[in-house]
């Protein structure tokens, strides 16, 4: 019997003890596009024998481990104060989640207590099983496009598996809105509106699988947050890259996209530094600038570089 590649269902939940599969059902489903696999990821230690016949010797795999990637519609819940079916997502890249019931949802880095998720992913009848996930993520927006987040996973190594694909239930999630001027009202860098083609906030979470005696785990350590704008060239007395570069200034980055309560998502990087511009683009027929910034902490201890508000 043929095992149908399209025929894939993605399951996602929370891990309450670290690679201990929380076992996720059809509620738990995540509808995500552009899924890549690679199954067993690993190392091969040569035997490297002396032996008659001078050939190889064989081989051990050992350190396997399973790396995924997928991107999900970015919008909210469709309830405000409702975390969308994606946040245990970005829980598993160095997240916290903070619900205001009935108002908003707010992510934020965090640097301790880093929580891990469990993912199924059945692809035809086998199953893929993936403990201790953690990983990074990339928020997109790009005009006339659907708005995505971009993850990658690194997961400890499980056997595959022949189960029947399970039923997923999509109930809640909201269609997204595709970026525009209308869905998308707000761009701003250091508070000036700017024309923007496109947006992504990078998370660059440096991910790292320990095997150890004793421990076997996902680690996160450390990260490289980088904002990355194409917008509109303008009068330098409106808005200057270049000074703004040459004098390493720090300032606030906002975006939000959606119109209706429940599905408002708002980016902030109230302290980004501005880099380099090193290029300008034809953005038919128009001069625009390929901008780079660095999401900064306010403060030494702040872990406010970003935050995202589900509104």
């Amino acid at each position: 019997m043929s095992l149908l590649w399209r025929r894939k269902v993605l399951l996602a939940k929370l891990e309450t003890t670290y690679g201990t599969d929380a076992t996720p059902t059809g509620g738990d489903a995540i509808l995500a596009t552009d899924v890549r696999l690679s199954p067993m990821q690993g190392q091969d230690l040569d035997r490297n024998l002396d032996t008659p016949h001078g050939g190889p010797t064989g081989t051990i795999p050992v350190d396997l481990h399973r790396t995924i990637s997928f991107k999900v519609e970015l919008a909210g819940s469709g309830t405000a104060g409702t975390a969308p079916r994606w946040g245990r997502l970005l829980r598993a890249c160095g997240c916290a989640e903070t619900v205001t019931a009935a108002t908003s949802v707010v992510y934020n880095r965090v640097y301790s207590n880093l929580e891990s998720v469990t993912l199924h992913l059945n692809i035809g009848g086998t199953l893929y099983a993936m403990v201790g996930v953690r990983g990074t993520a990339a928020f997109d927006v790009s005009a006339s496009g659907i708005p995505y987040i971009e993850f990658e996973f690194t997961a400890l190594y499980v056997a595959p598996a022949d189960v029947a694909v399970p039923t997923a239930d999509f109930t809640g999630i909201p269609d997204p809105l595709a970026a525009s001027d209308a869905n998308t009202p707000t761009f701003t860098i250091d508070e000036t509106a700017l024309v923007m083609r496109s947006f992504k906030l990078t998370l660059a979470n440096r991910v790292e699988a320990q095997f150890l005696i004793g421990e076997e785990e996902v680690l996160l350590d450390g990260h490289e947050n980088t904002v990355e704008a194409r917008v509109r060239a303008v009068a330098l007395a409106t808005f200057n890259p270049f000074t703004m570069a040459a004098t390493q200034a720090k300032v606030p980055v906002e975006i939000e996209h959606g119109k209706t309560a429940g599905n408002i998502v708002n980016i902030a990087a109230p302290n980004a530094q501005m880099q380099r511009p090193e290029g300008l683009e034809d953005g038919q027929g128009r001069k625009e600038w390929p901008l780079r910034l660095v999401p900064l902490p306010t403060t030494a201890t702040a872990a406010d570089q970003w935050t995202m508000t589900l509104t």
